[in-house]
């Protein structure tokens, strides 16, 4: 782990390819709602082991939601004892409650930019990146790719679209994967389709039918399908290498 400098405290894992792998570049992961768990640390490294160097934020750290918290709200909110899932919901309620703070929204763009200077830092980065986030991180790879003209490529894991009204031209292009069953997220979708169009940005979206949220976390076995993980990943590395710097 790194702390990001004047990022107030965020840390990051940074994973490099091994030695002898061309590097293909650098990609940012933003995690899920749940922080900077072990399965984002994978996927960080799942994207070392393609070519890229990768930095994974944690961004929710500063604000008390950690790997232990996280693992334990999830499984308690996946409990078959409807009780054990109902005490869980106050306790989801407060971790949650500073992400909508404006003043948090604010210092998380601020600490992605950073890291993304850090990203660039590294050798054989080049001077842009490409970004990638789930859920949580899914929108905040929207609006990093809004706010830093560094980034050329965004894919979106079930994130949630930005306002409409606060879209605005932008060079990357961004790829949103999504189920069917993720009802919220489809709502959305819609207005967001057109008002990416309506700004000019490069925008796309994938939608897998049948499965709903956090189909691509595998340690979440009540939301996780394998097949639909394994075509998003595909996805994800050919977006990517269609939008080289």
């Amino acid at each position: 782990m790194m702390t990001i400098a004047g990022a107030d405290g965020v840390e990051a894992y940074l994973t490099t390819p091994a030695p002898g792998v061309p590097v293909l570049g650098g990609v940012v992961v933003i995690h899920e709602a749940w922080g900077l768990v072990n399965h984002i640390k994978d996927v960080a490294d799942r994207f070392a082991a393609e070519g890229y160097v990768a930095i994974a934020p944690d961004l929710l750290g500063r604000v008390g939601v950690g790997p232990e918290l996280a693992d334990e709200l999830q499984v308690a909110l996946f409990d078959p004892d409807p009780a054990v899932r109902s005490a869980a919901q106050p306790r989801l309620r407060e971790a949650m409650a500073p992400m909508s703070d404006p003043a948090f929204g604010a210092a998380t763009s601020d600490a992605l930019r950073r890291t993304v200077d850090v990203l660039l830092s590294q050798p054989g980065t080049g001077k842009s990146a490409v970004v990638v986030g789930f859920c949580f991180g899914g929108t905040y790879s929207i609006v990093l790719a809004d706010a830093d003209d560094r980034i050329r490529a965004a894919v979106a894991f079930y994130g949630m679209p930005p306002e409409p009204s606060v879209i605005r031209p932008s060079r990357a292009a961004i790829l949103e994967l999504a189920g069917d069953q993720d009802e919220r997220l489809m709502a959305m979708l819609p207005g967001a389709r057109t008002a990416f169009a309506e700004a000019g940005v490069d925008y796309a979206e994938h939608v897998y039918s049948g499965v709903g949220h956090a189909f691509f976390n595998d340690t979440n076995e009540n939301t996780y399908d394998e097949d639909t993980a394994v075509d998003a990943w595909r996805r994800t590395l050919e977006f990517f290498r269609a939008h080289p710097e």
